[in-house]
């Protein structure tokens, strides 16, 4: 086993409540005390550490408690055979261990100790009292024990703690490894922080290394001085950078159908298209459960109920859109075109400078309301997960960044056709954005944390009249505690801070797309600034943050598809930049070199929309290993579907006998 090994103790859970003075009298109907005991009762080893103000209770799980309640909870997993089935713990062999050598994931432990601790509930037929500094807390009959102290506020958080043999082997090898610039260690990371993290660094770290091709490119025009050849260059760099992004998002779908497979992620044989985790089937428009509950009753009630809810759902959606980008157009896109026009007319830089002080701090507010407004519609769509709301969330807010970042750069290039502007806003937006944008990004959480001990200390010092000498902080939970949440900036309840970073690398995609004719030396400076994001990043999760809390989501989710429509986008920006640069008159006539241009254009939309067939989006060997699972599964089913009839048909006839031992007498 690569990993830890399982049988050591990690403690990967923490449960905050205020620290108090206990008499002993009291101990056993106290709330935290039942809490705790509950615990120990369910499995979980525990150890309770004391802070400044807090009292820290750690949670840690031997492999056997988290096997039974996996089977408990009707966990799915995958077999040797490839077959997804429901995990038993006494048939533990059969399973399949993960790439560490251990039997669950982070996100399925995770889950069991969700499982656990929310289970503890009031077995008793009658209420119990429970008591807390004096206070008194009636626990019903069936009520989760850990949701009630929550909703008493004695219970303050419940998160997910670091590993500190893991931690610090990973800040080794992967965020502080400057030497190797993209080699990852992605299977630990997954083992790690989960799925969707793992997801997103390997794809940062596929993007960065497929973009080294157009950043060389791009230097060389930025370098060299080609005169009139320009006109055949900038073409050739266009139709390059183009196919090289239809080519990459093709092999990164079969790199992702890889560690799909390698995670055992892609569940090959099962009864819903839906992605499957922990014993649940996700579908983005899965009925209700009454709907379920219900069929069978009447066929045609249930089938019109059930086309009822899909298309309402497809209604709601449709809705939700509509009414999204008639705000973006109606309210948005003036206050940015006004906002453009301005900084074009204006002559002082001051003012300039001051416009646009006054420009990013509206369109912070703009795009908090707007990402309140989204939250609120997501809400009323037919979204049985939070996977598929964060997708519909992502949707409409990248709207608001789309217009927010990229109108004014359209407004220069398309209208003015001012070239030289078009570039200082490109450097503008690419360079000074994006280090003020990690500057702030890895230096907000270390503030954050620093404010919070400061807090703690004061407080310290405040109940604590006359003490002296410097406060220190001596149990790491508790400074893990203070760190703050990895959560996305315009969402904490549908989105993690995934949002945030997937956010950025779309718009400098965009950026340096959509416009790669007018500025070719921004792939180079994505290129650099994306293989610090990459070790940085890591530093943050490792360091700065707490430990976040899993999401199963295999795929990049609805990020692709906003990708692959600013390839379309930069198809048709390109097209028009090159048509600037052809016809600088600005006659418009439609000579051999405008035509020329049209013509590429709509081949490479051929081009764009051909490429998936001729690049297969599953890699071969995980064909082949499907294709193997899928046959043996069908032959083990046929067998014992056939016994079973075999078995049945006696059983109708009413003739079941027993072999007898050759040479006994056939009657009694």
């Amino acid at each position: 086993m690569n990993g830890v090994p399982e049988d050591l103790i990690v403690y990967e859970i923490a449960v905050v409540v205020p620290k108090r003075n206990l008499n002993e009298e009291n101990k056993g109907y106290d709330c935290v005390e039942v809490l705790v005991n509950e615990f120990r009762n369910v499995g979980l080893i525990v150890e309770r550490v004391l802070g400044l103000s807090d009292e820290f209770i750690k949670l840690a799980a031997p492999l056997e408690t988290l096997g039974r309640v996996a089977a408990k909870m009707q966990m799915k997993k995958t077999t040797h055979i490839g077959i997804d089935l429901q995990f038993e713990w006494e048939d533990i062999k059969a399973f399949v261990r993960q790439p560490d050598g251990s039997l669950f994931s982070w996100c399925e432990r995770f889950q069991c100790y969700r499982h656990l601790i929310y289970e503890i509930v009031n077995k008793k037929n009658s209420v119990v009292t429970l008591k807390f500094d004096g206070k008194e807390i009636q626990w019903e009959a069936g009520e989760s024990l850990l949701q009630r102290l929550e909703l008493e506020g004695i219970v303050k958080q419940v998160f997910p703690l670091h590993d500190e043999i893991k931690r610090k082997k990973l800040l080794r090898s992967w965020a502080l490894n400057w030497w190797d610039f993209t080699a990852q260690p992605i299977d630990e990371i997954y083992a790690y922080f989960g799925t969707k993290i793992a997801v997103y660094f390997a794809f940062l770290g596929m993007y960065t290394r497929w973009m080294i091709f157009p950043a060389t490119f791009g230097l060389i025009l930025q370098l060299i001085d080609f005169g009139s050849l320009k006109l055949l260059v900038f073409p050739a760099f266009f139709i390059s950078v183009v196919l090289w992004a239809v080519l990459f998002f093709q092999f990164w779908k079969r790199k992702n159908s890889a560690l799909s497979a390698r995670w055992h992620l892609n569940f090959s044989v099962s009864t819903s298209e839906g992605y499957k985790l922990s014993g649940r089937e996700w579908n983005s428009l899965q009925p209700p459960l009454e709907l379920v509950k219900n069929s069978g009753i009447d066929k045609t009630k249930e089938k019109e109920a059930l086309q009822r809810y899909e298309w309402f759902g497809y209604l709601k959606r449709f809705r939700n859109d509509v009414i999204i980008i008639l705000s973006i157009i109606c309210l948005q896109l003036p206050f940015e075109l006004a906002y453009a026009h301005l900084y074009e007319v204006l002559k002082s830089d001051m003012v300039k400078f001051g416009l646009t002080v006054v420009y990013l701090l509206v369109i912070q507010y703009f795009t908090k309301i707007g990402g309140k407004i989204s939250i609120r519609l997501i809400k009323h769509e037919n979204n049985e997960n939070t996977e598929y709301q964060a997708d519909s969330l992502v949707y409409k807010v990248f709207g608001l960044y789309f217009m927010q970042s990229y109108i004014g750069v359209f407004y220069h290039a398309l209208l003015h056709r001012n070239f030289m502007t078009l570039r200082q806003v490109l450097i503008q937006r690419l360079i000074l954005y994006e280090v003020l944008e990690n500057l702030v990004e890895n230096s907000l959480p270390y503030l954050k944390y620093s404010y919070k001990k400061y807090r703690a200390v004061r407080n310290k010092k405040k109940r604590e009249k006359g003490l002296i000498g410097k406060i220190q902080f001596a149990t790491r939970v508790e400074k893990e505690y203070l760190k703050p949440t990895y959560s996305a900036s315009i969402s904490e309840e549908l989105e993690d801070g995934l949002f945030d970073d997937f956010l950025e690398l779309a718009l400098q995609f965009g950026m340096i797309m959509m416009f790669a004719c007018a500025f070719p030396l921004a792939f180079a400076f994505s290129a650099l600034n994306n293989i610090a994001e990459m070790r940085t990043d890591a530093l943050k999760l490792l360091a700065m943050l707490r430990r976040p809390v899993p999401r199963a989501a295999a795929t990049i989710g609805a990020w692709l598809n906003i990708f692959q429509f600013l390839i379309l986008m930069s198809i048709c920006t390109n097209s028009a930049l090159l048509v600037w640069l052809y016809d600088q008159e600005g006659k418009w006539k439609l000579e051999p070199g405008l035509a020329a241009i049209l013509v590429m254009e709509h081949v490479l939309l051929l081009i764009k929309f051909g490429f998936s067939r001729f690049v297969p989006e599953e890699p071969a060997w995980v064909r082949a290993k499907r294709m193997k699972n899928a046959t043996q599964a069908q032959d083990m089913c046929s067998k014992q579907l056939l016994r079973t009839i075999s078995g049945r048909e006696k059983a109708f006839g009413g003739y079941i006998r027993r072999k007898k031992p050759v040479g006994t007498n056939k009657t009694q």
